[in-house]
């Protein structure tokens, strides 16, 4: 699936189903945070739902709902900037309101799912991702609208159902219109972790593959998964006859990669780029290797820290990233980066969830491992 074969489907990019019964609200306090929203009323050809988000002087958040829900299906559409903690908070307020409120179904549109590398257990730490998914649901919310979950797995955390949007046509279609002689490129994973994905694309735009493996693995690494909690050598006083057997500290090897990069362009992909050192280190060691351009494609561009400088002074050509987060001040920061619209495929998801209509569309020709 590609975009122009959802405006095809879809009669067009503006789709007005502006029918009573269901409204559409931004959660979102900052002015950056509310262009995706805008965006996507207007491709559904409705209005804001007319909402005050704000912060009091001591930081707590408030919400004014200024027009009736009842017995309406409300779409909440939630980006994530920085501030995480606040947008979260502005989000279960707003569902609670809506819900005391009588809406009579809440659904949470929130492209890039906050949290989300938090889905595991570590050592004595929590999973922060699962207590979130019991927060919103005890705030209201019936269904959630999201893109390209971290792990698939956490669509299981949820009481209600989530719908997994891909972006992956999008950065795809960018691959075949804007990077000249695409043919010529190779597809990597920069983790033997992101393998899948990086074989999802290969095999969609019938280019070959290569895998990073050693140091510039991504920091998700099975020693912080707590097998080593307890401690691998223990004190077995007063219990001789209990006996462990020793566990060898895992040790990571020489940085390497498997397959030929050599005189390709190269395309890096990945869900998420934030702290971007490991994607500096894999784009210098295919540019050791032969590459003689380097691109990244991500769905959420976090981008945080010193992300814009370290992609200005790295190897890397070009990041593309969508707008499931607003990196505005990035993108000025740094001209590298480059963003893909994918408020088409979130309003498309909106309205045949609002008129009962089958979601597989949206997932044609998306496979597992994407």
């Amino acid at each position: 699936m590609c975009c122009r074969c959802l405006e095809e489907n879809t009669g067009g990019p503006t789709m007005n189903v502006a029918k009573s019964g269901y409204r559409v609200f931004s959660a979102n306090s900052s002015v950056a945070s509310t262009e995706l929203a805008k965006k996507i009323t207007e491709r559904l050809g409705v209005e804001l739902g007319k909402s005050v988000v704000f912060q009091e002087s001591n930081r707590e958040t408030r919400v004014d709902v200024k027009e009736s829900v009842r017995g309406q299906t409300i779409f909440i559409i939630q980006t994530i900037p920085r501030d995480v903690n606040t947008a979260i908070m502005e989000l279960l307020v707003m569902a609670y309101a809506l819900k005391t409120s009588c809406a009579k179904n809440i659904i949470g549109v929130i492209p890039y799912f906050p949290y989300s590398k938090q889905c595991k257990m570590r050592k004595r730490g929590s999973i922060v991702c699962k207590l979130l998914a019991s927060m919103l649901a005890k705030a209201g919310l019936t269904h959630i609208i999201t893109m390209d979950l971290h792990q698939k797995e956490i669509q299981g955390f949820f009481s209600f159902p989530v719908d997994n949007l891909r972006a992956s046509p999008f950065l795809i279609q960018y691959i075949q219109e804007e990077i000249p002689d695409y043919r010529n490129a190779i597809i990597v994973a920069k983790s033997p972790a992101a393998a899948k994905r990086a074989q999802s694309y290969a095999e969609r735009l019938r280019l070959g593959l290569a895998v990073i493996h050693g140091e510039a693995q991504c920091s998700e690494s099975d020693m912080a998964d707590g097998r080593h909690s307890p401690p691998c050598v223990r004190n077995t006083t007063g219990h001789t006859g209990l006996e462990l057997p020793l566990m060898m500290a895992k040790e990571k090897p020489p940085i390497t990669v498997v397959g030929d990069v050599g005189g390709r362009i190269a395309i890096i992909v990945d869900d998420i780029i934030d702290d971007v050192g490991d994607f500096v280190a894999a784009a210098e060691i295919l540019k050791e290797r032969g590459a003689y351009k380097i691109y990244i494609m991500a769905t959420h561009g976090l981008l945080s820290a010193d992300a814009p400088r370290l992609i200005e002074e790295s190897a890397i050509d070009e990041v593309v990233v969508t707008n499931t987060v607003p990196h505005e001040v990035q993108k000025l920061q740094c001209p590298k980066i480059k963003t893909v619209d994918v408020s088409m495929i979130l309003a498309e998801a909106i309205r045949r969830i609002h008129n009962g209509e089958s979601m597989a569309y949206l997932f044609r020709n998306i496979t597992v491992d994407d």
